[in-house]
Formats: C-alpha cells, sequence, structure tokens
C-alpha cells in the first residue's frame, strides 16, 4: 500500500487521446446540432448556410477546450491544497496496514 502523500503527488503520464479532445469534440458536436436546430426552426433546409455551421463548430471546439483547460486548472489546485494539508498534518494520514483477505472476508456460511 501506498502512503495517502504518494496517493496525491501527481504522475507522469500520458492521456488517452479519447479524454485528450472529449470536450472539445463533444462541444463541436453541440454547436453543430445548434445549427441545424436554428435551420429548422427557421424552417430552411438543415444543412443550409454552412458558414454557421462552420462557426458554431469552431465556437464549440475554442469553448470546449477553454472549459478543459479551466478545469485542470481547478483540480491541480485543489490537488495542491490536499496535498499540502496531508504534508502539514502527517498524523492524521497514517499509513494503511497490509491486511490478508482472511482478516477482511468473513466466512461464507449458506443460508438455507
Amino acid at each position: 500500500m501506498t502512503s495517502p502523500l504518494e496517493l496525491l503527488t501527481p504522475k507522469d503520464r500520458e492521456e488517452p487521446l479519447l479524454s485528450t479532445y472529449y470536450g472539445s469534440v463533444a462541444c463541436g458536436t453541440i454547436g453543430f446540432i445548434i445549427a441545424c436546430a436554428m435551420n429548422g426552426v427557421a424552417r430552411r433546409p438543415i444543412y443550409s448556410g454552412i458558414q454557421k455551421h462552420i462557426g458554431f463548430v469552431t465556437l464549440g471546439i475554442v469553448g470546449g477546450h477553454f472549459v478543459e483547460k479551466q478545469r485542470a486548472i481547478y483540480f491541480a489546485e485543489r490537488d495542491a491544497v490536499f496535498r499540502h494539508y496531508v504534508e502539514l498534518h502527517p498524523e492524521d494520514f497514517p499509513a494503511p496496514e497490509r491486511k490478508k483477505y482472511a482478516e477482511i472476508f468473513r466466512p461464507w456460511l449458506p443460508v438455507r
């Protein structure tokens, strides 16, 4: 088992491709759907006004990228606060003791 401080230290690992671009792709798709819905409400062909579609998709991608960056900053600051608290109060976070499965599981008794 690892100590609580080791759990909070950042690790250098690669993010999966899907989670890297998920926010941008999702917001770009929502922008495309909004452009199609606006054309549908106006009783125009759904794909007419391609510049509107391109604009909304672009705004969605940029907005999604901005939200993902702000989210990463928020979680980095939060983890830094947690890490600092654990460093200041190590007595409140003792390292967990290793247990065997026999100590964790209760004996199995069939119910008939």
